[in-house]
């Protein structure tokens, strides 16, 4: 039913050892302060000679006692490189860390891909294991990834589409789609591509690698990690991907790539436990600051969440979403803290996605002094059907049972939130086996085109709320499987 009340009690976190007055903490990694300069390994910064061994030589050596690799002003190409602990990598202001757009340079490797095991050519930036490793500086790390992502012709001006297809790659038989590559275009119509499957090496993989684009910046089950100052941009698929890390913490770092960038996401923090950001802006193709912890069975089976994250004074420009949840959430999403976050002309402000099949809980999930202009979808969103169909009016649809498939969303706080335009201003959709839950949004003012809609949403309390909608009717929620409540 739903239901109108008149009196509403204050909410305290449910569930949580956590609360704004105590909010969950990162440690910060030590360095020592001896430093190798790259020149004196033999780097050169012009922006042609390949780097790579030089660089390489110069961690490992500053791996032994720790210390800082230092990056002076210049241009300097290379390969991928791995990165080992007790390392800061230092970049002075106008160094710009370049990788080469040569793909034999990355060997396909064992990795993960939207939290299943995959391979993937290898990350340009990758660690795994390591603690106390920081990048910082004034500095441009640059994937060089429009050389490995495709492209529509819909997203480029005229110019820019002659330009890019006059570097060569493939363009597709209706010239819509450009692609670096036949491997790459292969790819893109193989089920399930790079999917590790028993018995299988990475050279049966070669006729889809160019496809098996890596994320700039991976971090596997490291401790004590820094990012600071630095700018990150142009990647080949997701930017920043910390994966099963401790203690991350990321300062006034800036994440750039085109808004036509595929999965060219900010920053995909999976499964990772006591984390800050800080001070940090994102202008991408995709999700702006997304929260996974992986997908399916392969994410319940790892069984780590991702908890204890606090996200403040952050600004995400373009994107699919500002701060996101999903849709590979199935190991688990406990104790966030959003506050004091801008939100600019992305596709959707606060998004939650998920699907059956993923299981998982979301919860615990506090969120608070939002500001959003000119949201192009919702502003405020919850849905349990991604990438699914949804049944249309009067279809009868087959409802599945409860089991450790079934995703959950509930306990979750969103107050002190101002959305100058959008197209709708709250869109939330549970299953109708497992509705979202006890969801508290207070202290709003939503400016929108369209009525915001519930369905298969319970205990969900709107708290001085203004929705400002050009329809009739602000609310419109289907009275057999919703539960609100409105003051």
């Amino acid at each position: 039913m739903l239901l109108i009340a008149a009196t509403l009690q204050a909410q305290t976190p449910i569930g949580s050892r956590y609360s704004w007055n105590n909010l969950p903490k990162a440690e910060l990694p030590v360095f020592s302060t001896d430093t190798f300069s790259v020149v004196k390994y033999g780097a050169v910064p012009d922006g042609v000679s390949l780097n790579t061994a030089s660089i390489q030589k110069a961690i490992d050596d500053c791996s032994k006692n720790g210390g800082v690799v230092l990056f002076p002003e210049g241009v300097w190409m290379t390969g991928p490189i791995v990165l080992k602990s007790k390392v800061n990598l230092h970049f002075q202001k106008n160094a710009v860390l370049l990788f080469s757009s040569n793909f034999d340079l990355y060997p396909l490797v064992e990795a993960n891909w939207e939290g299943k095991p995959t391979y993937r050519n290898q990350s340009p930036i990758s660690g795994k294991g390591l603690e106390n490793i920081a990048i910082t500086g004034k500095g441009f790390i640059d994937g060089n990834g429009d050389f490995w992502r495709c492209v529509f012709k819909s997203q480029l001006t005229e110019p820019e589409w002659n330009k890019k297809v006059s570097t060569g790659g493939v363009v597709s038989d209706d010239g819509k789609s450009w692609y670096p590559s036949l491997k790459f275009q292969k790819g893109q119509n193989t089920p399930n591509a790079g999917l590790i499957i028993g018995g299988k090496t990475a050279k049966d993989y070669d006729d889809i690698k160019d496809y098996l684009r890596p994320n700039l910046l991976v971090l596997d089950q490291c401790k004590r990690v820094l990012l600071e100052g630095v700018t990150f941009q142009n990647s080949p698929a997701w930017c920043l991907h910390p994966l099963m890390c401790s203690d991350l913490t990321l300062k006034a770092v800036k994440v750039k790539n085109p808004d036509y960038a595929q999965n060219g996401d900010g920053i995909d923090v999976e499964s990772c436990k006591n984390v800050l950001l800080e001070d940090c802006t994102f202008d991408v193709g995709d999700d702006g600051i997304c929260i996974k912890s992986g997908k399916d069975k392969y994410g319940r089976k790892r069984g780590i969440p991702a908890e204890n994250i606090v996200i403040r004074n952050c600004t995400v420009y373009k994107g699919h979403g500002g701060f996101v949840v999903g849709s590979e959430m199935s190991g688990g999403v406990h104790n966030i803290f959003v506050t004091d976050c801008t939100f600019l002309g992305t596709d959707k402000g606060i998004r939650f996605k998920t699907a059956r099949g993923r299981g998982g809980i979301v919860e615990n999930i506090f969120i608070r002094n939002i500001m959003m202009k000119d949201i192009q979808q919702e502003a405020i969103f919850f849905d349990m059907y991604y990438f699914m169909k949804v049944p249309g009016a009067g279809e009868k649809q087959e409802i599945p049972p409860v089991t450790e498939a079934t995703p959950l969303f509930r306990n979750i706080e969103i107050s002190n939130v101002i959305c100058s335009g959008a197209e709708k201003g709250i869109f939330m959709r549970g299953l109708p086996e497992m509705a979202v839950k006890n969801i508290t949004i207070s202290n709003c003012t939503l400016n929108a085109k369209k009525s915001s809609e519930f369905t298969d949403a319970k205990d969900i309390t709107l708290n001085k709320v203004k929705l400002v909608v050009a329809e009739s009717d602000p609310i419109k929620a289907d009275k057999n499987n919703t539960t609100l409540t409105i003051k």
